[in-house]
């Protein structure tokens, strides 16, 4: 190898990392935007308007005395009234008061308490960017459902539509943890006393079922509200409600089971982006005896003629 060679190859690899390090500092490294990924593993699907649990997991267990004691106090208290009101009657009322009753208050807004019955969710919980906030009225004797609607997706690169807010009711417990169901078999429509802003909600009704396939079915009408300063009285007779499912039609319907009702909740998702308000008085039942049908849509026929 010649001298020339020797001395020129020094100097050509100084040369080539002054380049490199020049061409570092003029074109930073940029990461490439990257999407968040979900998780691998899917919790268990959660109904809209459905309280969260607040357990971890490994969370340690509260086993004191003193919190088992108050537990026994409290679900024996319930027993205790519970056997009571079943000694008078019906849900705690003379039987001939129970059987010539034609309308009945469930759910009422008559102070601070009463919004403990209820849980408020929105999109915001899987992304997306609507409000919504419960409170009381003016008067202290209303519910005011207010918020934003926004229709914008979340930036997961999976979810394409969004834009809902909902209110539910929480589900009543008795002695024990045993669930609460209203028995409305003696009513056949639904009687709310609303002020909205004119935008149309959704109206859902939760049973009991008998099956673990159809813990997520809901039935479901519209309630269309005129805006404006007045009050509405609305009554929805209980065979247009129709059965869906995690918000999709199903073709097997079927009517409202009147027997085990469980939860009611009212649901927004208009495509409308903007501010809304809803206040509600009350959520009633009553006994139209003007009103004969029993199913407004069609039903499969079980034993089909030949």
């Amino acid at each position: 190898m010649s001298l020339a060679k020797i001395t020129r190859l020094p100097s050509v690899r100084l040369l080539s990392s002054i380049q490199h390090h020049h061409h570092q500092l003029l074109l930073p490294s940029i990461t490439p935007p990257t999407a968040p990924r979900r998780a691998v593993s899917q919790g268990e699907y959660r109904r809209p308007g459905q309280p969260k649990e607040d357990k971890f997991p490994g969370q340690p267990i509260n086993f004191g005395f003193s919190k088992g004691f108050e537990g026994i106090k409290k679900h024996f208290t319930l027993l205790k009234k519970e056997f009571s009101e079943r000694w008078v009657g019906p849900q705690g009322k003379p039987l001939l008061e129970h059987m010539l009753e034609q309308n009945q208050v469930i759910w009422e807004f008559r102070g601070p308490e009463s919004l403990d019955q209820w849980t408020v969710s929105s999109d915001r919980e899987i992304g997306g960017q609507s409000e919504a906030f419960l409170k009381l009225g003016k008067n202290m004797n209303t519910c005011f459902l207010h918020g934003t609607l926004s229709s914008t997706p979340p930036k997961d690169g999976e979810t394409r539509y969004s834009g809902y807010c909902t209110m539910r009711s929480k589900q009543s417990l008795v002695s024990f943890d045993r669930k609460k169901h209203y028995d409305l078999t003696s009513f056949n429509t639904l009687h709310l006393r609303v002020r909205g802003d004119g935008r149309p909600w959704m109206i859902n009704i939760a049973t009991e079922t008998y099956f673990s396939h159809q813990k997520d079915d809901i039935y479901n009408y519209f309630l269309y509200t005129r805006g404006g300063p007045y009050w509405q009285d609305v009554k929805i007779p209980f065979s247009k409600f129709f059965l869906t499912n995690r918000g999709r039609i199903q073709d097997d319907q079927h009517p409202l089971w009147l027997d085990k009702v469980n939860t009611i909740g009212f649901t927004l998702g208009d495509k409308a982006d903007g501010p809304f308000q809803l206040e509600i008085d009350y959520v009633g039942v009553c006994k139209d005896y003007a009103h004969t049908e029993e199913f407004a849509y069609e039903v499969y026929k079980r034993n089909p003629e030949v």
